[in-house]
């Protein structure tokens, strides 16, 4: 499980165009956000770099959790 806060995150659009990013690099990922907390898990095989890269790739500002 890989968690993320991700400030920059605000809207419906926002979650969409990151699961979209995360499931380009895992299309068996399970993205899982809450725009509330601007928190991003993800269940995935993929190492946590990669996934913080396609995020970060996509436009927005992950952190770790």
């Amino acid at each position: 499980m890989h968690e993320f806060k991700v400030q920059d995150m605000t809207c419906g659009h926002c979650a969409g165009t990151i699961e979209k990013a995360v499931k380009s690099a895992d299309p068996a990922a399970k993205v899982d956000v809450d725009l509330t907390t601007h928190s991003v898990r993800i269940e995935s095989a993929q190492p946590s770099d990669a996934i913080k890269r396609v995020i970060a790739e996509a436009g927005y500002s992950p952190e770790s959790m």
